[in-house]
């Protein structure tokens, strides 16, 4: 039985992650008996807990790349996508390396799910401000002007730090930076005026 059960879990492993349900269907089980044995497998580690009733196996977990990680984040908050360091780093924007550290910008609440070695941080922002993401690659990423207004926004308002000498303000294309700062209070304009003399 044990050893037809990983034979399941290594196909569902072909995602980057999946949920309890996904578990109890593979298995042909109940869902609250797919719960007690998705628990055994956590505390055997064979299967790592992303959020409740959601999983990948341990040997996915050890492979994941950075974008596995971008798609966890988009999924264990939904809506969400990429933004802040993190996109600005993946657009190379930024010399800092966020490595199992994962920003996301989220509509619903603010929160942090800490996860073996990784941290996955959501930060709630008003309706008005959420936007301008693409999906690439399967991952919900802001583009790399929105991923720097999100972090200068929050920077004015003293919400958030980053490294403002890591960032090469070259690399951003300063039409659709001040298209995207129309909408933005007069503190977060000036404050996106001092960083990049627009």
């Amino acid at each position: 039985m044990l050893s037809k059960n990983i034979t399941e879990l290594q196909e569902l492993s072909r995602n980057t992650c999946f949920t309890l349900e996904d578990v109890a269907q593979s298995l042909g089980i109940q869902t609250a008996s797919a719960r007690v044995l998705c628990s055994r497998y956590v505390r055997q580690g064979m299967l790592v807990r992303l959020k409740n009733g959601f999983y990948t196996t341990a040997w996915k977990w050890e492979n994941l790349n950075r974008q596995d990680f971008f798609k966890i984040a988009n999924i264990l908050q939904v809506p969400s996508y990429i933004s802040l360091m993190s996109a600005l780093a993946y657009y190379d924007v930024t010399s800092q390396v966020q490595k199992s550290y994962q920003e996301s910008i989220c509509l619903k609440r603010s929160i942090v799910y800490n996860v073996r070695e990784a941290v996955f941080n959501y930060i709630k922002l008003q309706e008005q401000y959420y936007g301008d993401f693409v999906k690439t690659d399967g991952i919900f990423i802001a583009s790399k002007e929105k991923a720097f207004m999100d972090a200068a926004y929050l920077y004015s308002f003293g919400k958030y730090r980053f490294d403002i000498d890591s960032l090469d303000i070259k690399k951003l294309d300063m039409k659709k930076l001040k298209n995207i700062l129309k909408i933005y209070p007069q503190k977060t304009k000036e404050t996106v005026k001092k960083l990049c003399g627009i």
